[in-house]
Parts: structure tokens; C-alpha cells; sequence
């Protein structure tokens, strides 16, 4: 009898042990459902900058190596600026020119008014020898009438003053010519004006271009991707590089649409990495993408067919990492993460108002 009581209890305690178990964890798992919304599908991510040149030459030198942390302004390649030097001389040299044309311009200018004074003279003594003959030819006109003179020297009066009319007319049209010519250098000294801005204007384009031989990091972060070599030959917008911001590396989670119903901005984020095994990062909760990335995909999925099959959605999330933290730092964008978002604090706007809120913000900041 107990052999048979024996072999009856061993299953039924295992089976109780079993039960207690499985409800023990069906309590935890229930439990961890109410106060946390997981997923694997998260990564790091950086907003990483491609350095490109501006001017094409042949690269001088490379000053930073692959995985070398740089800070802002630090300088990273230097093209030759042969090429540059030259064409910035030549430019200037054009300058110089069209500068010393509109002084030349200045002098005429200076000259055509001693000429058109001069002119202006000569119309006054024209007019005062046009009087004096006037009055000669009254006189002897009124003496040839009476008598006292020959009709021969009234004759010789009246030519004079016609020739003194005729040579008040010749100079002022010498005094309109001169004012003319004045008016045409006027139109040349503007011609000349606008030329020398434009050579000065090429001259500080190329300046700037000889500036941009050397090329320097936008921001601080660490150098990778580095596929530029001393004797290359760039061009204006060729990757050379990339500098990526470790110190603003972020997280981005893509939580199932059914996950994000109880989720704010500012929830605390427990983040764990692959690397690092079971040491867990802190994070909160900085923001919700406006869209699911299937409508960011190159061929967004097209529901209007007939074959429609509805896949649940995944919305990105993005966490903001806690800086304060020894393994924050080792964190490289790409890195698989695991991430769990406690739900249970009430911080600040949850998912279905942020994206309102935000929308709202838009709009004011372009009515303004």
C-alpha cells in the first residue's frame, strides 16, 4: 500500500509543482505586461555627417586616421591650392585693372569739366564780341546814312558782326559737345564701376574657394569610413568620410501599433545591448516618428488592391540615453538593442497627444 500511495504522490506533486510554476510565471509575465511594453526590433542610431569637399583638386594631405575622435573645426584634409593661388592672383590682378579704368574714367571726367568751363568762356567773350560788333555796325551804319562814312565801312561792320554771331554759335555748340562727351563718361564710369564689382566679386569667390582646400570637421565625434588617400583627385560633393556624433547617439525602437497605446515622452527606458550582456543602460522616452516606416520605405505598400492582408505596424520610437552612465559612451549606431519601456509612469503627453501637439506646434510656427 505505500509502495502504491508512493507512486501515486511523486506525479501528483511533480504535476503540483509543475501547476504552481507555470501559474507563477503566467503571474509574472502578466505582471510585466501591465507595467512594461518590450521589443527587440531597436537599434542605435547617430545622426552621422558625410564630409564631402567643395572644391575639386588633388589632396595634399590627410590629417586625421580611421576612428579618431575630432572636434569642431579641427582640420581634416588639405587640397592643393595651387591652382586656386593662381586663379586668385589672376582674379585680382583683373580687379586692379577695371579699378585703375574707372580712375582713368575719373580723370577724363575731371578733364571734360576744365574743357566745358573753358568752353562756357569762350560762348562769354563769343556773346561779348558779338555785342561789340552789333554796336560797330549800328554806328557806322547810322554815319554811312548821313554821309560821314563809305557804304564800303558799314559793309565791313556788318560782315564783322556776322562773323561774331557765327562764333558765338560755333562755341556753344563746342560747349554742348563737351557737356555731351561729359554725359558719355558718365555712362562709361558706371559701365567701369559695375566691371570692377564684378572682378572684386570673383576675386572673394575664389578667395573662398581657397579657404574650402581646407577641409574641417562641422561638428565633434569620431572619424569612420574614411576612403580618402593622399594624391587623390576629389570632386564637390564626393564622400570622403564621415564623422559620427557618439556623444548624441540615440536609440530608435520600433514598437508594435498594439504597444504604444500606454506609452508618454519622458517614460523611463531600460536598454539592453547584445554587447554588453545583461548590464542595462537607462534612457526615457524623447519622442513618436509621425508614421510607421512602412510609409518611409522606398515603395511604400499600396492598400488599395485587392489582395490586402493586414500585418500589424510598427511605429519608431525615439529614446534619449541618459549621458550620466559609464556604458552610454560604448554605444554604436547600428547595435542591436533591447528595450523596455516602463508604462506605468504618467510623465508627459502620451502617444495619442504628442503627435496632436506637435502638429499644432507646425502650424503656429508657419503662421508666424
Amino acid at each position: 500500500m505505500s509502495s502504491f500511495l508512493q507512486r501515486r504522490i511523486v506525479p501528483i506533486a511533480a504535476g503540483t509543482v509543475a501547476a504552481l510554476a507555470v501559474a507563477a510565471g503566467a503571474t509574472v509575465w502578466w505582471l510585466d505586461r501591465q507595467h512594461y511594453e518590450a521589443t527587440d526590433n531597436a537599434f542605435v542610431a547617430a545622426d552621422k555627417v558625410t564630409i564631402a569637399p567643395l572644391v575639386d583638386g588633388y589632396v595634399a594631405e590627410v590629417m586625421v586616421r580611421d576612428n579618431e575622435a575630432v572636434r569642431p573645426g579641427q582640420l581634416l584634409i588639405r587640397i592643393d591650392p595651387a591652382t586656386l593661388q593662381a586663379r586668385l592672383a589672376q582674379a585680382e590682378a583683373n580687379a586692379q585693372a577695371l579699378e585703375a579704368a574707372v580712375a582713368a574714367v575719373d580723370d577724363k571726367a575731371r578733364l571734360e569739366q576744365a574743357m566745358i568751363a573753358q568752353r562756357a568762356a569762350a560762348v562769354d567773350a563769343a556773346d561779348a564780341q558779338a555785342k561789340w560788333a552789333t554796336s560797330e555796325m549800328n554806328r557806322y551804319g547810322a554815319l554811312a546814312r548821313s554821309g560821314w562814312v563809305s557804304p564800303q565801312r558799314a559793309q565791313t561792320a556788318r560782315t564783322a558782326q556776322d562773323q561774331a554771331t557765327a562764333g558765338v554759335g560755333q562755341a556753344r555748340a563746342a560747349l554742348e559737345a563737351e557737356k555731351r562727351a561729359a554725359q558719355a563718361l558718365g555712362s562709361a564710369r558706371e559701365q567701369s564701376v559695375a566691371q570692377a564689382q564684378a572682378a572684386r566679386a570673383a576675386a572673394q569667390l575664389t578667395r573662398i574657394d581657397l579657404s574650402r582646400t581646407e577641409v574641417r570637421a562641422p561638428v565633434a565625434g569620431v572619424v569612420g569610413a574614411r576612403s580618402v588617400r593622399v594624391g587623390q583627385y576629389v570632386r564637390p560633393g564626393g564622400a570622403l568620410m564621415s564623422i559620427v556624433p557618439l556623444a548624441d547617439a540615440y536609440v530608435v525602437a520600433n514598437f508594435k501599433e498594439t504597444q504604444v497605446a500606454r506609452m508618454r515622452v519622458g517614460q523611463p527606458v531600460e536598454i539592453h545591448a547584445d554587447a554588453f550582456g545583461k548590464q542595462a543602460i537607462r534612457g526615457r522616452v524623447e519622442s513618436f516618428a509621425p508614421a510607421t516606416g512602412a510609409e518611409f520605405a522606398l515603395i511604400p505598400v499600396e492598400n488599395a488592391v485587392g489582395n490586402f492582408t493586414k500585418i500589424t505596424q510598427r511605429l519608431p520610437v525615439r529614446i534619449a540615453i541618459d549621458r550620466d552612465q559609464p556604458l552610454a559612451g560604448g554605444l554604436r549606431p547600428g547595435l542591436s538593442l533591447k528595450v523596455k519601456v516602463d508604462v506605468t509612469k504618467d510623465t508627459g503627453p502620451a502617444f495619442a497627444e504628442s503627435g496632436d501637439g506637435q502638429d499644432r506646434l507646425a502650424r503656429r510656427a508657419a503662421a508666424r
